[in-house]
């Protein structure tokens, strides 16, 4: 098929030959895999693509909690982008101050100094930063988890295979496993006073990884007994994903820094923050210049940032993400040990943050692919790769969540069948 953009016409043909030559050999033979289908428009839970087909996307790595292109946000941005879009940074801007406040307004008390920033990896390199300039010299981040693939942040990532290329990084960074307080004790109280601990209130990347209950409190009050420094990585946890605001609110958490991003920008802007306390944020405020970047704070994306908290407050979509997750994780349950009993190793999750858990890596590959044969388009995890993710919208109507089950109902019967296909129009 062919998309005509003004004078110009895309075939999937030539995209797939221009992402060989200037993009990635491997995204191209990962596209193939999927039929070469080229998405070219999305509204809501749903994606279109070029020869008219439409998907249910459940996946988006958790950036589309209020679906595509949702008015709210699309309002905030259209305006924003007829009167003024970027910033010179030197003089008074409000965009950025009101979204500052909007933020604000959703975090756990305490959390009211922020600084904006483009992707999930750069609001973890505000954090360590933070934790640096304030003498934390050692990081402690946890085994499965995932903060990312700059340097700072890729050391605190746990894949060997996105670490090996690119050492020497940070030094003095230990993993330690994820749930277990004891281990966490032994390192603070090794090395008091100077100790960043980075960790998510579920793993995402690491499979949907759920601590056990009272885990994130432990943590919180071990950092604070041995003076340690707690960052709180909610790039993809938080903005409602889990049921709550904020992972940290399921257990009363105030970390030193809370980090933001994937659905801040609404499913429309890359953005992202590093919201801290007044004491972790003080190194900051004492040299305006010590951290920046060009686009921080940049007026189209903060008219993103205050569409996206007013949408999430006016649709009360924090309350549906729980009840809807809730209903999904029961049905998804139901039907993978009555489809594929013996190829299932677990349901979990918390909120709209689901993982399908089977026995081996290509499983995952293979349910991926039926699901999308079967119309919804999800996630494989990139650290728990034998965990396919879903990351559905709190906007689901009851139309949506029956196709969605529908689907993943005969997706998992083809899986069982052995009959995993590559989608119409691969190669």
């Amino acid at each position: 098929m062919t998309v005509i953009q003004g004078a110009r016409v895309d075939t999937e043909e030539e995209i797939l030959s221009l992402y060989r030559a200037h993009l990635s050999k491997g995204r191209a033979t990962l596209a193939e895999l999927f039929g070469s289908h080229m998405e070219v428009e999305s509204s809501g839970a749903w994606l279109t693509t070029s020869d008219g087909e439409r998907f249910l996307n459940a996946g988006g790595y958790g950036v589309f909690i209020m679906g595509a292109r949702h008015p709210i946000v699309m309002e905030e941005v259209e305006r924003q982008l007829r009167t003024h879009p970027t910033a010179t940074r030197i003089l008074l801007e409000p965009t950025v101050a009101r979204a500052a406040e909007a933020l604000v307004s959703v975090m756990p008390e305490g959390l009211d100094r922020v600084h904006f920033a483009l992707s999930g990896a750069e609001a973890v390199e505000t954090g360590l930063k933070l934790a640096r300039a304030g003498g934390r010299r050692r990081t402690v981040a946890m085994l499965g988890g995932y903060h990312g693939k700059t340097l700072g942040a890729l050391s605190a990532t746990s894949k060997e295979v996105y670490q090996a290329p690119f050492r020497p990084l940070l030094p003095d960074v230990r993993h330690l496993p994820f749930g277990d307080p004891e281990a966490l004790e032994a390192e603070l109280r090794a090395h008091p006073g100077e100790v960043c601990v980075i960790l998510e209130p579920v793993q995402g990347e690491g499979g949907v990884i759920v601590p056990p209950k009272g885990y994130l409190k432990r943590v919180e009050e071990l950092v604070r007994e041995y003076d340690g420094f707690l960052v709180l990585d909610e790039v993809q946890t938080g903005f409602g994903r889990l049921g709550e605001w904020w992972g940290a609110d399921t257990e009363g958490v105030v970390p030193d820094v809370l980090l933001t991003g994937k659905a801040l920008g609404g499913g429309v802007l890359p953005v992202s923050a590093a919201v801290a306390t007044r004491k972790a944020f003080r190194p900051f405020d004492k040299d305006p210049y010590v951290h920046t970047a060009t686009f921080s704070g940049q007026p189209l994306l903060m008219a993103a940032v205050q569409g996206a908290v007013r949408a999430v407050k006016e649709e009360r979509l924090v309350s549906r993400s729980m009840d809807l997750g809730a209903r999904l994780l029961s049905r998804i349950s139901e039907i993978a040990h009555r489809n594929i009993p013996g190829q299932l190793v677990e349901v979990r999750g918390r909120g709209l943050l689901i993982g399908v858990e089977l026995v081996e890596a290509g499983l995952a590959g293979e349910l991926l692919i039926e699901l999308f044969n079967h119309g919804v388009v999800a996630n494989h995890s990139m650290i728990g790769s034998s965990v396919v993710r879903f990351t559905p919208p709190a906007t689901l109507t009851d139309g949506d969540v029956n196709y969605f089950l529908d689907s993943f109902d005969q997706a998992t019967r083809a899986l069982l069948s052995g009959s995993a296909t590559m989608p119409e129009g691969g190669n």
